[in-house]
C-alpha cells in the first residue's frame, strides 16, 4: 500500500504587507458575511481543481457557525455587475490570523486579479495589527501560489511532508 505525502509550505506575514497593485478593471473587493448556498457554491467553484474538500465534509451547522463567526472573515472578488469569481478567507485567532482559503475561478487566473485581491484583503487585516498572518500552501495548490505570496510579503517559514488527510 502506497502512503501519499504532500509537501506542505508555510508561510508568514511579519511585517505590513506588500503595497496594493493598481487595478482599472471593474472588479471589486468587500468583506462579506455569505449564506452558506453562496459560499459552498463559491468553494467549490474556486476549489474543485484543487482538490478543496474540508468544508464540504463539514456538516451544514458548523459551517454556518463558522463562517458567521466572529473570527471568521471573507473577502469576496466580484466582477461587474457582481458575479463572485474569487474569495480569500481568514480566521482570526489573535494574536495571529490565518489565510485559511484564497483563490480565484480558473477563467479568471493569470490576469493579476488573484495578488489584487490578497493584497486589498491583507491590507485590511492588517488593520487589526496581527502579530503575524500565515497560511499553508501544498503541491496540490495553483502553481504559482507560493510565488503570489511571496510577492505579497510572506515568507517561507517551514516545509514538511504531511499526510493529505491531516491538512
Amino acid at each position: 500500500m502506497t502512503h501519499t505525502t504532500l509537501r506542505v509550505t508555510y508561510l508568514e506575514l511579519t511585517d505590513p504587507p506588500a503595497r496594493i497593485p493598481d487595478h482599472f478593471g471593474k472588479e471589486s473587493v468587500s468583506a462579506e458575511k455569505l449564506s452558506v448556498d453562496e459560499y459552498l457554491d463559491l468553494y467549490r467553484r474556486v476549489g474543485k481543481p484543487l482538490r478543496w474538500d474540508q468544508r464540504l465534509k463539514m456538516p451544514r451547522s458548523e459551517l454556518i457557525q463558522l463562517i458567521h463567526s466572529g473570527p471568521s472573515q471573507i473577502y469576496v472578488l466580484r466582477q461587474d455587475p457582481g458575479e463572485a469569481i474569487g474569495f480569500c478567507e481568514f480566521e482570526r485567532s489573535p494574536p495571529d490570523v490565518e489565510l485559511k482559503n484564497f483563490g480565484l475561478l480558473p477563467s479568471f487566473q493569470g490576469k493579476g486579479l488573484g495578488s489584487w485581491l490578497l493584497r486589498v484583503a491583507l491590507h485590511q487585516e492588517w488593520q487589526l495589527r496581527p502579530r503575524r498572518i500565515w497560511l499553508h500552501t501544498d503541491n496540490w495548490d495553483h502553481p504559482a501560489a507560493v510565488h503570489v505570496y511571496q510577492q505579497a510579503g510572506f515568507r517561507i517559514y517551514t516545509v514538511r511532508d504531511e499526510p493529505p488527510g491531516d491538512l
